[in-house]
């Protein structure tokens, strides 16, 4: 951690206490904004920023990317995706820090979106738009395990108002 600097002690939503370097936590606009609300306050103290959004195991997930980030920063993420696969998307690491249960994922997502952490963000959804590209309504409902809640006339109409953009 850097000596100039004290570090930031992020509690997640379980009261577990994660202490890490200031560059990491900031990565976070949500930290960063809070931390210069408080710049007022004792400098040797260690600030602790409450995330009541974010579990234990999100949040590790969450720092560990951020890490990373910082000494090998992920490459931009073309759009529309080039591939179903994120290792043609991303570096190794990244690929394989999205290799997840999907409860994870989604919850990686939600953590992604409430710190706001842009980098972490767009992989997170590119992921799940490379779980999507390529299948059909169906697959996609099984990849997700989703429900069909329309009739079939209904999925019939819906199929007919958008088959501007099933041609492609």
């Amino acid at each position: 951690m850097d000596a100039e600097e004290p570090p930031i002690t992020l509690v997640s939503k379980d009261g577990e206490s994660f202490t890490v370097a200031r560059k990491v936590a900031v990565m976070s606009e949500l930290v960063k904004s809070t931390i210069t609300d408080n710049e007022d306050e004792d400098e040797s103290v260690t600030p602790e920023i409450p995330l009541p959004n974010v579990k234990s195991q999100v949040l590790q997930k969450v720092i560990e990317f951020c890490e990373h980030h910082l000494s090998d920063p992920m490459n931009e993420i073309e759009k529309p995706l080039k591939s179903k696969s994120m290792a043609d998307v991303v570096q190794k690491w990244y690929a394989d820090f999205v290799d997840l249960e999907q409860v994870l994922l989604f919850e990686l997502i939600l953590a992604a979106n409430y710190m706001d952490i842009k980098p972490l963000l767009d992989l997170t959804c590119a992921t799940v738009a490379s779980m999507i590209k390529g299948k059909t309504p169906e697959e996609i409902r099984a990849t997700f395990n989703i429900t069909n809640d329309f009739t079939p006339e209904e999925e019939a109409q819906v199929r007919d108002e958008n088959k501007w953009c099933e041609s492609s």
